[in-house]
């Protein structure tokens, strides 16, 4: 068994705590940082007993359960949790619940989620766009748009393509990257590998960001792999989707899209996207595009979202222009009036 001394301090005060009481160390929690909450949870995680001389020798006031010497049988993944969610502030113990069970750890230096973008951005100026991609495939993707609404047209572009191409990231690389910029910011990230970036990642970032400038950035990652711009693309705003647009909307969109391409697309359509289309043209090109869907055999699938996704570039165009709306995009800061 360990000597007291020999201890680290959250050990020992995760030992202490134990012993007071998950209200006592509720309200101890209250007056402590995140960071010393996080490390003294960690420790308390770890403890399924406390041996009575050690308990008495970092309390001394400490006296024997029940007049036994056996010590005291703890559950310290449960007291720790319990301890933490006892405490006034709802968001701030749930927040702390999350980062312990993930086992993610608070930097010394504050977080980037909590600086100012603009601030982010000074920071990071002179580290490489992988640097970037990295630390900012870390943040919540609302503070991600807004630090990215700040960089040049060029490096965000740049940044959110290698975002894309983010996978799993080992702990080391973190870790590198940490120490280069320890002095400026802090990153919290996990102990285990994570998958921090990718196109989902991506499509989420976008979302997240004022009319205009996702199609940017879309376009400068079109220019570098198309493919992946063609997912991105996919994934942000579907075929499906248009059965949200207004009359005015689709009525725009066909204009600029030939009958072949639109029945093609219609192929494996819903009927309400059908039913949209067929309200916004003439019933004799509506009647006469039912009677070439029913005529027209097998196709493929590809062939199929090939077209529909050239109707949808044709609608983010549009918007990106100001001709129509599109609900639901644009960072939710437009709104119809």
């Amino acid at each position: 068994m360990k000597k007291a001394k020999h201890l680290s301090g959250a050990k020992k005060a995760a030992l202490l705590l134990l012993c007071l009481g998950e209200e006592a160390t509720a309200k101890i929690f209250e007056t402590l940082d995140d960071s010393e909450v996080r490390e003294i949870s960690r420790c308390m995680m770890d403890i399924d007993h406390v041996d009575p001389a050690l308990a008495r020798e970092i309390l001394e006031e400490f006296k024997e359960a029940k007049g036994s010497d056996i010590g005291v049988y703890v559950r310290g993944d449960e007291f720790a949790k319990h301890a933490i969610m006892g405490g006034e502030d709802s968001q701030r113990a749930n927040y702390l619940l999350d980062q312990v069970s993930a086992g993610i750890e608070g930097r010394p230096l504050e977080t980037i989620s909590k600086m100012h973008p603009r601030m982010v951005v000074g920071l990071l100026e002179n580290e490489h766009p992988q640097t970037v991609a990295l630390i900012l495939s870390t943040q919540k993707e609302d503070h991600t748009s807004r630090i990215l609404a700040e960089l040049s047209d060029d490096l965000r572009g740049e940044v959110m393509y290698r975002i894309a191409k983010i996978d799993n990231v080992s702990p080391d690389v973190i870790s590198q990257i940490e120490e280069a910029l320890q002095r400026e910011v802090g990153v919290v990230v996990g102990k285990d590998r994570k998958q921090v970036g990718g196109i989902e990642k991506v499509v989420e970032i976008l979302g997240k960001m004022d009319k205009g400038a996702d199609q940017m950035i879309l376009t400068s990652i079109e220019a570098v792999d198309p493919d992946m711009a063609e997912e991105i693309r996919r994934r942000m705003f579907t075929f499906e989707d248009l059965a949200a647009i207004d009359s005015r909307g689709m009525q725009a969109i066909l204009r600029e899209v030939s009958t072949d391409m639109l029945t093609l697309g219609l192929k494996t359509a819903s009927d309400a996207i059908k039913q949209k289309v067929f309200e916004n043209i003439s019933q004799r090109a509506a009647d006469m595009i039912a009677e070439d869907l029913e005529a027209m055999g097998p196709r493929k699938l590809s062939e199929v979202e090939a077209m529909q996704m050239e109707v949808v570039k044709v609608a983010l165009k549009l918007e990106e222009e100001g001709t129509i709306v599109i609900p639901g995009r644009g960072g939710g800061g437009d709104e119809l009036v």
